[in-house]
């Protein structure tokens, strides 16, 4: 396959950005997005030019490192897939592919199309973790937990932090991130002692980080690799309430 990239750069995040043009051949069907990065910039250090800077890590969808845009859609055209699981089979030969970072005023661009996401760290900090002594691990059945909480825990539980509902969002809103960590913890009894507190302290965090206002248009669920549903937020609104009263 010959594909031809319209590619975002900018050397920092004070000088002006702009779309570069380049052709890369011999793509392989089966390489992912990033290989053919990869493949990008061995061409770019062999013509004595600098290569493209991208977050990667585990490059297994696990780690949530590999935001992109591409052709406008967070992580490409496959649904419940990160860019590192998107394939080059899911494109066609000689297409234009347009590759961009993140866009959003709490994820400050680096370089490239590497954002700083550390404002998820901060949301999490602010109370996404259970600071109660629990004990060693109790035997499978000793802590009864009702399965469709314990399974609707864990749907919560497979966010990767990766950014996409922010970056979808037309109102760069981290509320689809934000909820799923606070909807974990509140169906499992561990994290019922600081329910209330938790919710408090992570959404206020997240306004503090200039994150927008979810309105409800969805877009966060149907970029989100792991398909975790909006329900997050609407449990996140009553936790919400219910902390405040």
């Amino acid at each position: 396959m010959k594909l031809f990239l319209r590619v975002w750069r900018q050397p920092s995040p004070e000088a002006a950005g702009q779309f570069i043009s380049y052709t890369v051949d011999a793509v392989q069907p089966d390489m992912s997005f990033l290989e053919m990065l990869d493949v990008l910039n061995e061409q770019l250090i062999r013509a004595g030019k600098t290569p493209v800077e991208f977050d990667h890590d585990c490059r297994e969808g696990i780690c949530g490192a590999c935001g992109l845009m591409i052709n406008g859609q967070a992580h490409g055209p496959q649904q419940r897939t990160s860019a590192c699981q998107l394939y080059m089979r899911h494109f066609k030969d000689g297409d234009t592919i347009t590759v961009e970072p993140w866009r959003a005023k709490a994820f400050p661009l680096i370089k490239d199309l590497v954002v700083d996401r550390s404002a998820f760290d901060r949301i999490v900090a602010a109370g996404g973790f259970i600071s109660v002594k629990t004990g060693s691990a109790p035997e499978a059945n000793a802590m009864l937990v009702p399965k469709p909480d314990a399974d609707r825990a864990f749907d919560y539980a497979t966010c990767i932090g990766c950014g996409a509902c922010v970056a979808a969002c037309p109102n760069a809103s981290a509320s689809l991130f934000t909820a799923a960590k606070i909807s974990h913890l509140s169906l499992l009894p561990q994290g019922h002692p600081e329910r209330q507190q938790r919710v408090l302290n992570m959404s206020e965090q997240m306004a503090a980080e200039g994150f927008g206002d979810c309105s409800n248009h969805g877009e966060c669920e149907a970029v989100c690799p792991k398909g975790i549903s909006i329900s997050a937020i609407a449990r996140m609104r009553r936790e919400y309430l219910k902390a405040l009263f």
